[in-house]
C-alpha cells in the first residue's frame, strides 16, 4: 500500500470524529502577541489602553483562526521536513509524504474576549485520492470549530490540506 492509500484509509477512518482541545484561557498578551506579529501597533495600544481602564478586551479579528496550536510548539528538530509539527499533519505520521495548504474559509462568529477560555473541536470532514498532472495526491478537508465555556461558536475554520508523496533528496538513487 502507498504512503498515498495509507493517508487516506487513515483519513477515512476518522471522518466525522471530532476531538476537542481545552485551548485555556485567552488573555490581553495572547491578543497582543499575535497583533505583534502582525505589526499592528494600533491594536496593542487600544487593547493595553482597555486593559488599563477595566473594560473587556476583544481578541483580533482572525486570532482563533490563526493559532495553529496552544502549545509551546514542537523544537525545530522535531518538525516534519515539510515544516509541520506532527499535531498539524494529520493521517500522516510516519509516512514519506509531504503537505500544502489548499485552501482556507473562515467564518467569524462572536470574538473571544480576554479572560474567557476557549476550546478548539477538530475534525476530518473528508479524504479524496486526485490525479493531477504531477501525479497522484490526496485532498483531506478539516474543520475546526471554536467554542467559548457556554458553547457558542465563535470561529469556524474549513481548510483543505493536499498531501503528496515526498520528494526524493537530489543525491538519492531514485532521483532524476
Amino acid at each position: 500500500m502507498s504512503a498515498l492509500d495509507q493517508v487516506l484509509a487513515r483519513a477515512r477512518g476518522l471522518v466525522g470524529r471530532w476531538e476537542d482541545e481545552d485551548c485555556g484561557t485567552v488573555t490581553v498578551k495572547d491578543f497582543c502577541r499575535y497583533a505583534a506579529a502582525l505589526n499592528d501597533t494600533d491594536y496593542i495600544r487600544r487593547a493595553r489602553a482597555r486593559e488599563a481602564a477595566g473594560a473587556a478586551v476583544e481578541a483580533p479579528a482572525l486570532f482563533l483562526a490563526a493559532t495553529m496550536s496552544w502549545e509551546d510548539g514542537p523544537a525545530e528538530r522535531d518538525l516534519r521536513p515539510d515544516g509541520l509539527a506532527a499535531r498539524e499533519s494529520p493521517c500522516t505520521a510516519g509516512l514519506p509524504v509531504r503537505q500544502v495548504h489548499g485552501g482556507q474559509t473562515v467564518r467569524l462568529g462572536r470574538a473571544p474576549v480576554a479572560g474567557s477560555r476557549v476550546t478548539a473541536s477538530r475534525a476530518v470532514t473528508s479524504a479524496e485520492r486526485k490525479q493531477g498532472r504531477s501525479g497522484a495526491f490526496v485532498l483531506l478537508g478539516l474543520a475546526t470549530r471554536f467554542t467559548s465555556a457556554d458553547g457558542t461558536e465563535l470561529t469556524a475554520v474549513d481548510e483543505t490540506v493536499v498531501v503528496l508523496e515526498a520528494l526524493e533528496p537530489p543525491d538519492s538513487p531514485g532521483a532524476a
